[in-house]
């Protein structure tokens, strides 16, 4: 596809089209979800992307009363935010005309479910620590110049350090 499995020039082509109309910038992205109340997975949600759709499952660990069937909620956070950091590190480094031989990410975080169980005020999310394994031709300084610029453009980093504003709404019926 390109560099690092990246189409450098369809980004440069939308940066070219963003720099003209920055609210061309801007997506949005919905989920529909429906809680199971019967036996198996917890969750369900069909999600829509650019290339089609998937049902996509998540079933609480037994501790926290589910069956542990599939991912939890947590699990799904996580994942979502280790790809998008690795999707940006492969990104900067393709636009910097960098070659990756590999590239791994290692996401852990450190919940505390005490104030889930009514049993504390501690902060639920206590860290979340990536580890980027690269293997790369290019100069140490400048794999870690494509990490500072990752940490400032990804997307799951801007979300995970910056409070965003949650709307919530309560519908009867």
């Amino acid at each position: 596809m390109g560099t690092n499995n990246i189409n450098v020039e369809k980004i440069k082509a939308t940066v070219a089209d963003v720099s003209k109309d920055l609210s061309k910038a801007k997506k949005v992205n919905k989920i529909e979800g429906e809680w199971n109340l019967g036996a198996g997975s917890q969750f369900r949600a069909t999600v829509q992307f650019e290339g089609g759709k998937i049902t996509l499952e998540a079933d609480q660990p037994s501790f926290l009363g589910g069956g542990g069937t599939q991912p939890g909620p947590m699990i799904y956070c996580l994942y979502g935010s280790a790809s998008c950091y690795a999707a940006t590190f492969a990104t900067m480094a393709a636009m910097e005309g960098i070659n990756l031989r590999k590239l791994k990410v290692v996401a852990e975080s450190s919940i505390d479910f005490s104030r889930v169980f009514g049993l504390s005020n501690n902060p639920i999310a206590e860290k979340v620590k990536f580890t980027l394994f690269v293997e790369s031709d290019a100069p140490v300084e400048k794999i870690r110049a494509i990490e500072e610029l990752s940490k400032e453009r990804c997307p799951a980093v801007y979300c995970l350090t910056n409070p965003i504003p949650l709307e919530t709404e309560l519908k009867i019926g």
